[in-house]
């Protein structure tokens, strides 16, 4: 099946853009498109400085848009996004589909000093539950943002739902292009499934300092080869998926196979 990445800066309020590239991708028989994170809300840093009222109405207007997209261009549109309850505010990534919208909140937030998801957002601190899969075109599919790739324990579930590909939105910056490159490859090849990740780009400043987001866009395969590749700028990559090339990978490498026999000892 035919998905894309749409490597984009932040977009604000604006909608024009991503309609525009929405549309792109339904003539080239895109089916399902990533975003990357804080591209449809600003980027965390300049969150904490926001009225929340702000932040919602911006995202009600972002959700109409792609809700109205997925049902007319009949293609799955998976969005991070900020959602606002009771006054408090969420991570989460939005599988917009053409006849549903379904929710997956984060589980695993930033904690560093310089960079504190985790005390901004109300997203709970539990035990991991499995992250949000669906099927479509044939295949199945995992929603796991940047951060949550890794953890062991949510990987368990990509191998027990036999998930054909994870979709990763991140938001990627400080030069680390070679680490999260050798940690999707390693992924996807253990775990013998596509990654598709996607990277915003753009900059981040203030008096002190600037976060640079680089883009590297990436789709590993199920051997953990790099199929295709986006540098630093505005772009739309378009990449074939196979579940018959995820099927040869396991049957060739057959890790899941030595886990189950020594479950069974």
């Amino acid at each position: 099946m035919t998905a894309a990445v749409l490597q984009l800066n932040s977009q604000g309020l604006s909608s024009t853009k991503l309609y525009n590239y929405i549309r792109i991708a339904h003539k080239k028989g895109v089916k399902l498109l990533l975003l990357g994170e804080y591209i449809l809300t600003p980027f965390f840093k300049e969150l904490e400085n926001l009225s929340l009222e702000m932040v919602e109405d911006s995202v009600k207007i972002q959700t109409k848009v792609l809700k109205e997209s997925a049902r007319d261009y009949d293609m799955t549109i998976i969005a991070p996004l900020v959602s606002v309850k009771n006054g408090r505010p969420y991570k989460v990534t939005v599988k917009f589909s053409p006849k549903s919208v379904a929710y997956y909140y984060q589980q695993f937030l930033i904690n560093y000093p310089h960079w504190n998801e985790e005390r901004f957002f109300a997203n709970p601190v539990q035990k991991p539950k499995a992250p949000l899969s669906f099927k479509t075109n044939g295949m199945r599919f995992a929603l796991m943002n940047g951060y949550e790739l890794h953890f062991d324990d949510l990987w368990k579930f990509i191998d027990e739902k036999n998930v054909d590909c994870v979709l990763v939105p991140s938001v990627s910056t400080f030069g680390s292009y070679a680490r999260w490159e050798a940690l999707v490859r390693t992924r996807a090849f253990t775990h013998n499934c596509y990654v598709l990740r996607a990277n915003r780009i753009g900059e981040y400043k203030n008096d002190e300092e600037s976060w640079e987001f680089y883009g590297d866009s990436i789709l590993a395969s199920p051997n953990g080869e790099i199929l295709n590749h986006l540098g630093n700028e505005e772009e739309l990559m378009i990449v074939e998926l196979s579940h018959k090339e995820v099927l040869e990978a396991k049957k060739a490498w057959r890790f899941k196979d030595a886990l189950q026999r020594r479950d069974l000892v």
